[in-house]
């Protein structure tokens, strides 16, 4: 029979008076929670693995995590990598350690919220225990993992990606709200306005929920309707009056108009994000990003004042720096575009997977012990510098066997005509078709 559960200090948080006590509680994340799916798949084995959950915020990273620790009785530390650093992670291990080796030899679940912040070596510092199997590690982020856990730890974590909650999800939370008798009655209207507002985000809507309730019960108020709603929240509930978007669709909708070279409406979203309080040093990252992927080589300008426009704002912050973000906005959208650099990259790693390690050619090879040489190392190797216009035409620098591929392929725009006239030459040179790329 289960243990009777002890009733809940009205004292604490909304959002943890309400936070599920079992995976049948869980609102949203059907797609990982569902029968059958992968997450409920994990819980019902009685295997705990190490895992990155991927999300926005408040959508149940944490509450995951604790209801796994639960599933496994297992000891739960949680670390905040805003806060901590390699002390919180070498305490984490002693603890795990006093677990496993004490009388109930109890497992133990290591659970850092927003990884991303931690940097390479401390992330590095948590590899020998999770391959040891002294605790399982379960790493929370809003950021994308492929770019901010290093592939060590990312190679030994499973990756889930949770979604913000739709409207009839946070419908649900406002409903257990009210059931609990937390917050008064809620005009339909003001209710919209207020599941708009959260934009996905469970906290966000549980916050302000609680904020709405303790003035309401001030004013000796029975019902929160749309008007008053506005008076209390005022400026903070304009931005979204029109529907809520969610956050990756509005930072999508920035890196397409910048891609469409649509200055006007790259200044309007990039305006958006900020409005809707995202971090402007995420807006920053974003900004690099485009500049590599979308412009690249046609206007190799632009990576650098992005990287400028990221260290303008580290030292003003805002809202001054904000300014040079939007002069970065402006810039990429009138650049000329190229992908050629982004689709080079792709391929050449494609090319790697596929074909596997080949060796190094020898007069490719280093040779700097007299060994080396008698091995014929840098046997045959021609220094271009010494060559006819300072390029050794005919030379290989491909493994043998592999026929050359042309992974770059210059767009007629900017900076990359010239260069696209450079390679033909160079090709002409080698005795190669130098017009191959546009008969492709």
């Amino acid at each position: 029979m289960a243990a009777a559960k002890t009733p809940t200090p009205p004292s604490q948080p909304l959002a943890e008076r309400l936070r599920p006590r079992s995976l049948g509680e869980v609102i949203g994340q059907q797609h990982l929670l569902g029968e059958g799916m992968p997450l409920r798949i994990a819980f019902e084995s009685g295997q705990p693995h190490s895992c990155i959950l991927w999300g926005p915020p408040g959508v149940g990273k944490t509450t995951i995590a604790r209801l796994m620790a639960d599933a496994f009785d297992a000891q739960f530390i949680t670390i905040s990598a805003v806060l901590g650093g390699v002390k919180d992670i070498r305490e984490a291990v002693e603890a795990a350690q006093r677990a496993r080796g004490g009388l109930e030899q109890r497992s133990t679940i290591v659970f850092v919220d927003e990884v991303h912040r931690f940097n390479k070596s401390q992330q590095d510092a948590f590899l020998p225990h999770v391959e040891s199997g002294l605790f399982t590690f379960i790493g929370a982020t809003t950021e994308n993992p492929s770019f901010e856990v290093n592939s060590a730890l990312l190679s030994r974590a499973a990756v889930y990606v949770l979604q913000p909650l739709t409207e009839d999800d946070l419908a649900k939370l406002v409903a257990k709200a009210q059931a609990i008798g937390a917050v008064p009655a809620l005009e339909d209207t003001a209710q919209g306005r207020l599941i708009a507002y959260a934009d996905g985000d469970a906290r966000r809507l549980l916050n302000t929920l609680e904020t709405l309730a303790v003035a309401a019960t001030q004013e000796g108020r029975a019902q929160i309707t749309d008007d008053w709603l506005l008076k209390v929240l005022g400026e903070r509930m304009r931005r979204y009056d029109k529907g809520g978007e969610q956050f990756y669709d509005t930072i999508s909708a920035l890196h397409k108009s910048v891609r469409g070279s649509d200055p006007d409406a790259s200044l309007y979203w990039f305006v958006r994000m900020l409005d809707g309080g995202a971090d402007p040093r995420y807006m920053a990252r974003r900004l690099v990003r485009m500049a590599s992927e979308d412009i690249g080589l046609a206007d190799p300008r632009a990576l650098r004042l992005a990287l400028d426009a990221a260290e303008t704002y580290e030292r003003l912050g805002s809202p001054e720096g904000e300014l040079a973000l939007a002069e970065c906005v402006v810039y990429l959208a009138v650049a000329p575009k190229s992908n050629a650099i982004y689709a080079a990259f792709n391929e050449a790693k494609a090319l790697v997977r596929k074909d596997g390690t080949r060796p190094v050619p020898l007069h490719l090879r280093n040779a700097p012990t007299q060994l080396m040489k008698q091995l014929e190392y840098g046997k045959g190797y021609r220094y271009a510098h010494d060559e006819a216009g300072g390029f050794a035409a005919g030379e290989s620098y491909f493994p043998e066997g592999l026929q050359p591929p042309r992974f770059y392929r210059p767009v007629d725009r900017g900076l990359e005509i010239r260069i696209g006239e450079k390679l033909r030459e160079l090709r002409r040179l080698n005795g190669q078709d130098p017009d191959a790329d546009q008969q492709a």
